[in-house]
């Protein structure tokens, strides 16, 4: 059965975006997932289908009504049994290791928000699981569930092709959660600068462990966060070591 991604939005007509093109375009023409929009005008309240209303106790913009998100979602819950994610720039941090969580489910069901956000009683209700991109403000949860989604069927199988493209990379468990080493291709010289010796020479074991160095390097450099997770990592694996050992 094919990855599902339903998706909740008074946007329906920006999907599937991005993900219409290239290897995720391919990917849904061919089946490995499917998309499907539900506007959430549909569910609105009133001769005017209302889905949003004026923040109470004042404020600026607009809320999302809870009883036409909790509508939206109970729709497609009760055709879906999957997880109910709601971008939100007070989720959790979105990450490599729930991309690769999600992947293996059956797919997933997105609430795009827009406006100021969603009526606290829906999530209090419902319990969308509220995540992340990052430490800032967009204007809907569409871009974010695009992101989300790119990062998630990317991983899904057959999708990439090769299952090893995915493997080695920044943020992975193959590579230790450090971020990627350095990529080359031909022209061997470009202005000047030439591929590493190391790279070309055909001895793999060094080039195993320039690639690790590499690795090392440029995350220990360029996110610290990164580089004292994977400190404490071996310290806590040489701790556990130890204590089995004695």
């Amino acid at each position: 059965m094919s990855f599902a991604a339903h998706i909740i939005t008074a946007y329906p007509d920006m999907f599937p975006g991005p993900l219409g093109e290239s290897l995720h375009g391919r990917a849904l023409a061919d089946g490995l997932w499917h998309m499907q929009t539900h506007d959430l005008r549909g569910f609105g309240a009133g001769k005017h289908q209302n889905i949003d209303d004026t923040p109470a106790g004042g404020g600026p913009g607009m809320v999302l009504r809870a009883d036409v998100a909790a509508a939206a979602t109970d729709h497609v819950t009760a055709q879906a049994d999957m997880p109910l994610i709601l971008p939100s720039p007070r989720g959790v941090p979105f990450s490599q290791s729930l991309a690769q969580e999600w992947a293996q489910g059956a797919g997933l069901i997105f609430l795009c928000n827009r406006f100021e956000g969603v009526d606290e009683r829906f999530i209090e209700a419902r319990q969308p699981l509220e995540v992340s991109l990052g430490d800032y403000v967009l204007a809907g949860g569409e871009m974010a569930a695009m992101v989300m989604l790119e990062a998630v069927l990317r991983l899904v199988p057959g999708v990439m092709g090769k299952l090893e493209s995915g493997a080695d990379e920044s943020f992975s468990e193959a590579n230790h959660g450090l971020l990627e080493y350095p990529h080359y291709t031909r022209p061997q010289d470009f202005e000047g600068r030439d591929i590493p010796d190391v790279v070309t020479g055909g001895d793999h074991e060094k080039l195993a462990a320039w690639r690790r160095a590499q690795a090392e390097a440029v995350t220990q450099s360029r996110r610290p966060d990164l580089w004292a997770a994977f400190l404490k990592g071996k310290s806590d694996a040489a701790g556990g070591f130890k204590r089995k050992k004695g």
